[in-house]
């Protein structure tokens, strides 16, 4: 008889259980299709903001008049250190990178400054990436005695609008902004006042706060993408109109450059790529330029290049490789990887390509075919 109740009783257990089981499956899925929905639209509006151009239209970086953001970061003996400590003094902000060729200009004229800034000049405070013990190497090697404060990322230089190094403003005694954005070397220098060298005259002819094009472009604080590390997809209109999409170049190495019609370090590396193009078969050059289609046309006829170049509309593909700025190349793989770090400027990107600066460069047209 119980044999018999157990036998009427299992089959019905047995529905209960498993559709215990699949209500708890569906109610779980159900938490975690929610939580994934979330997370795509946080990510999806981070990849909706518009990345933030070095030579963007019109003015950049902070309004004069503006209260300077405030921060805390630590210096080199980790001690931290806040932008209010110096309130009632005249301060230069500058963004700085220890591997940005362009920053290592100010060395000399930071190396000038007393620990106890005199007279009217504001006080440096230098705001750099990378590691402490690279840093103190650095400014240790070239004397300089200024403040160094170390940001992780760009945690600082986003709230001042300054993605790039080297970059800065000079903040007055209240804490406001007291300039626009300086950018380059020589633009920082001009805050800083009259030199501290030897004879302690101002240069005749100060440079201007902006317009060393070159130096803005040259080199940001992000490192770009990593060797190992699969090239980010794109699809952009060649000078044509005609859509062109990395992965068409997939089984080939591709030598990808990003570059701009007003770069005059890209003029430069110009004859180069030519000549990769002609004479390094298993190797493409694809240029990826900005601004608009006829000054780019104008750009090509006059150094008369003939490998495919597209079109960026502001830094889009740029954002995704990791650095904004021109001249700058990675060498891409058979696979779609990148095969080395970024290079930047024209010396480092014909370390890329070794073979074609051995090929002769006599009898290689650089006029419009």
């Amino acid at each position: 008889m119980a044999s018999v109740i157990f036998g009427s009783v299992l089959p019905w257990l047995l529905v209960f259980v498993e559709g215990w089981l699949v209500y708890q499956l569906v109610r779980q899925n159900g938490r975690i299709l929610v939580k994934l929905e979330d997370l795509e639209k946080k990510v999806g509006g981070l990849g909706n903001q518009a990345p933030v151009p070095i030579e963007a239209e019109g003015e950049q970086g902070l309004a004069l008049g503006t209260v300077a953001p405030e921060f805390t970061l630590q210096d080199l003996d980790g001690q931290p250190r806040s932008l209010v400590e110096y309130r009632g003094r005249k301060v230069l902000l500058a963004f700085f990178g220890p591997r940005c060729g362009y920053c290592h200009d100010l060395l000399p004229e930071l190396a000038k400054v007393p620990l106890e800034v005199a007279d009217d000049r504001p006080t440096p405070l230098i705001v750099s990436s990378g590691s402490a013990e690279e840093n103190r190497e650095l400014f240790a090697q070239h004397g300089v005695s200024v403040p160094i404060l170390l940001q992780k990322e760009l945690e600082v230089a986003s709230k001042y609008d300054a993605l790039g190094t080297p970059m800065g403003y000079l903040i007055d005694e209240e804490g406001k902004i007291a300039s626009p954005l300086a950018i380059g070397a020589s633009a920082l220098i001009a805050l800083m006042g009259p030199s501290a060298g030897a004879n302690g005259h101002a240069p005749e002819k100060a440079p201007p706060i902006k317009g060393d094009k070159s130096l803005a472009r040259s080199k940001l604080v992000r490192d770009g993408l990593k060797a190992g590390v699969y090239a980010p997809s794109f699809r952009l209109p060649r000078l044509d109109g005609i859509e062109l999409s990395l992965a068409e170049y997939r089984g080939r190495r591709v030598l990808l450059v990003f570059s701009s019609p007003d770069c005059g370090p890209c003029d430069a590396i110009a004859p180069f790529l030519e000549r990769v193009h002609r004479t390094v078969k298993d190797v493409q050059v694809l240029m990826i330029s900005r601004l608009d289609r006829e000054a780019n046309r104008k750009k090509v006829a006059e150094l008369g290049l003939t490998f495919p170049v597209v079109l960026q509309k502001r830094w889009e593909v740029s954002q995704k490789y990791g650095m904004f700025a021109t001249p700058i190349a990675y060498l891409i793989d058979e696979r779609g990887t990148i095969a080395r770090e970024v290079a930047v400027g024209g010396e480092a990107i014909e370390k890329l390509v070794p073979e074609a600066a051995k090929a002769p460069s006599e009898g290689v047209c650089l006029t419009a075919p």
